[in-house]
């Protein structure tokens, strides 16, 4: 239903294309890679390519307050049609690119896709606030959350064309939810490999405070179910917030699931609440980590002076993989990207320490989380910038993991309830 719906919007979007100068078909013979819409996210902000010029550009932004809107209500209402955008990646027909993209198993490095993806998220969001009248916008629009990636396919050809099609489903007052759509040219046709859901925030041209968006108006029973089901999003995240572990005790049966595990570690022999005995085909969980630390260069700023988002999920999603391949000994497949917060910006300069945990495991499935940070090397400060989760699959059933202390067996619920959540619905 996904793909039909984006083809409709496809058709009746055709002067939203004009406008971003990228989207092309094949007949027209013509496929950009994605520089083109990041150049196109430069243009929009001001932002230069030049290190020195963009961080006096970024300085000029402060004069674009004047632009924003004092309410929601003064600006014009937007549909669907007018954000939607298309954009191919040619990785079959430019081999150059693909090498960026390559992997040494020959596949599609998926840590890029998730840099593409989050690049599209922000231009579908431009398109919908875009002001004809103004040659730059004074919004500053930022990743707040990957809602949830689902793979609908587990390979992407390293050699064959892919497609990104997406649009705003849902808007708040200074927030914005984008579906975006991967498919890849294989055997004739464009066959699906994944569905995206992003949220943004619009933000003042310093990134300071937040900022109001166009208002969306449904237009057909369609839209309006995308709408709704925005609604429900936004729900479910309240609610998952307020259920968080970090708040509330956990619930009565994972209570009891806790201590079955518990249980099911002491060594007989001892009847000592302090010795514990791993179980037969069992990893503690303190021997799944895998952690990392990247400097932030300039190299892999956005358009806002700060480390792009993009370049932040690449490495953490890196990072995981590498862990649950360590975990399960062999090649893993990712299910589902999920719940990916971005809580603080990451600032260029800072020292970051990415952690990763094995926190979940059930039959051939490894859930993965992603912690990172940022140190201050003069206060020795930690600051926690984001938290990822990621649901892989192995070919084979992998040791389950078992929490020794009260904090692991907290991170051992969160991954079961992200689990629960991705992979059974509940």
């Amino acid at each position: 239903m996904l793909p039909s719906r984006f083809q409709v919007l496809r058709a009746a979007a055709s002067f939203t294309t004009r406008a971003v100068s990228m989207v092309t078909t094949a007949s027209q013979g013509r496929a950009p890679d994605m520089a083109e819409v990041r150049n196109r996210l430069r243009e929009i902000v001001g932002a230069s390519t030049n290190w020195r010029d963009h961080k006096q550009m970024m300085a000029e932004r402060a004069s674009l307050c004047s632009l924003l809107a004092s309410c929601q209500e003064d600006l014009p209402v937007r549909s669907m049609k007018d954000s939607y955008v298309e954009v191919h990646l040619p990785l079959g027909t430019q081999p150059l690119l693909r090498e960026k993209y390559l992997t040494f198993h020959n596949t599609v490095r998926f840590g890029r896709i998730l840099e593409d993806l989050d690049s599209l998220a922000v231009l579908i969001c431009y398109s919908h606030t875009r002001n004809k009248a103004l040659q730059r916008s004074p919004l500053s629009i930022v990743t707040a959350l990957v809602d949830k990636i689902d793979m609908r396919k587990n390979i992407i050809y390293p050699d064959c064309d892919i497609k990104f099609t997406g649009h705003v489903t849902w808007v708040g007052k200074t927030s914005i939810e984008a579906k975006i759509h991967m498919s890849q040219f294989h055997d004739g046709d464009y066959t699906p490999v994944l569905d995206a859901t992003f949220v943004m925030v619009a933000r003042d041209p310093e990134n300071k405070r937040a900022a109001y968006v166009n208002p969306l108006k449904p237009e057909g029973q369609e839209e309006e179910k995308f709408f709704q089901e925005g609604e429900v999003n936004k729900k479910r995240r309240v609610e998952l917030s307020t259920a968080s572990l970090l708040k509330v005790a956990p619930t009565d049966e994972e209570r009891k699931l806790i201590h079955s595990i518990f249980l099911n570690t002491l060594d007989s022999k001892t009847v000592s609440f302090r010795s514990r005995v791993l179980p037969p085909n069992s990893v503690w969980m303190e021997d799944a980590k895998v952690k990392g630390l990247e400097i932030c260069h300039p190299q892999e700023r956005n358009i806002f002076n700060r480390i792009f988002g993009g370049f932040l999920m690449r490495k953490a999603y890196e990072l995981g993989w590498a862990n649950a391949c360590s975990y399960g000994g062999c090649r893993p497949n990712l299910v589902a990207v999920d719940d990916i917060l971005f809580q603080k910006p990451v600032e260029i300069g800072s020292l970051l320490l990415l952690s990763s945990q094995v926190c979940y495991t059930e039959g051939k499935y490894i859930q993965v989380r992603v912690h990172t940070e940022v140190l201050d090397p003069l206060t020795r400060q930690h600051n926690t910038t984001n938290v990822f989760h990621f649901t892989f699959t192995s070919p084979e059933e992998v040791p389950a993991i078992v929490p020794k202390t009260y904090g692991e067996s907290m991170l051992y619920l969160d991954g079961k309830r992200h689990f629960d959540l991705t992979v059974k619905g509940q």
